[in-house]
């Protein structure tokens, strides 16, 4: 972030198209045996040696780069849409509903303050709707998850287990919490505590008030965000500002929402603080080039 925070903002203008095409290319590796490794069926990682590395997660930023260079160089509406489903398609094959969920709201963000026609655009909001319902319905375990979602109280040691035991730290916290360290959830009971989970613990041991502080902080941080974009010097860094915090927002939306069974589950990190150096590193990136064309804010 803070090497990032030094690049002036119209150097991710000028590499834009190599940086966007060579994280498809870094996608296409982990279907590679011997590159790619499979985790819970799941192909998303590429491992060399002891290093583990996650291309959608830098897909999110290239693409968000990627789109602002287009709307910056007013590209006709097609061009937006090329990217996105290519995107979208190749994190499908991994697969991973809730990256391209992710990447889907970050996009269409980007696209809409692009300037396309209002009625092209809500026809393709309509079709990428579609097309998430058959997603879900032609997949065994997307549906299970989403009739879990619809009855929780079906299968307590099976399907509903995960959101079940969610519910159950967040309850145990109450207001003020069990103390750090000391969330009985975690052990044994809630899966993927260090990364989907996360927040379930954190309001176990902190309780309702820590978490609603932790909440607060990311609800602030997409404020300045937004602020930032709506003083940005020009229309590159204005859809790039817009788009990274679409990106933190629509992430942090879905792991807080299905935590709280607002939503269905998705494996999706909380920014900032689930585990994953990938992720991390991509969100910090990010950050800083939000910083960067905080900096120019008074040129424009």
């Amino acid at each position: 972030m803070l090497i990032f925070m030094q690049i002036k903002y119209t150097f991710w203008e000028k590499i834009a198209t190599p940086l966007f095409f060579g994280s498809l290319f870094l996608m296409l590796l982990v279907f590679i045996p011997g590159l790619g490794v499979s985790l819970l069926g799941a192909k998303r990682w590429i491992v060399i040696g002891s290093y583990s590395f996650q291309p959608s997660e830098l897909l999110k930023l290239t693409l968000a780069v990627y789109l602002a260079k287009l709307a910056a160089n007013n590209k006709k509406t097609k061009a937006f849409y090329f990217p996105l489903i290519i995107s979208a398609g190749l994190i499908m094959l991994q697969p991973d509903l809730g990256t391209t969920v992710v990447i889907a709201g970050m996009a269409m963000l980007q696209i809409l303050l692009a300037g396309i026609p209002l009625g092209y655009y809500f026809l393709s909001l309509g079709g990428g709707l579609i097309a998430g319902i058959i997603l879900i319905l032609i997949s065994p375990y997307r549906r299970d998850r989403l009739l879990t979602y619809l009855q929780m109280t079906v299968e307590p040691l099976d399907k509903s287990y995960h959101i079940r035991q969610i519910l159950l730290a967040l309850g145990s916290g109450g207001l003020f919490g069990v103390g750090l360290g000391h969330s009985r959830q975690k052990y044994l009971f809630l899966p993927e505590t260090a990364t989907d989970s996360i927040f379930a613990v954190i309001a176990e041991e902190i309780g309702f008030l820590g978490a609603m502080a932790l909440l607060m902080l990311l609800v602030i941080y997409v404020y300045k965000g937004l602020k930032i974009a709506a003083t940005a010097p020009d229309k590159f860094s204005y859809i790039l500002a817009a788009g990274i915090t679409s990106w933190v927002a629509v992430q942090t939306i879905l792991n807080i929402g299905s935590m709280v069974a607002l939503v269905p589950l998705t494996g999706i990190p909380l920014p900032f603080i689930s585990y994953g150096g990938t992720a991390l590193t991509a969100i910090l990136a990010g950050s800083g080039i939000l910083l960067n064309i905080s900096k120019y804010k008074d040129e424009k």
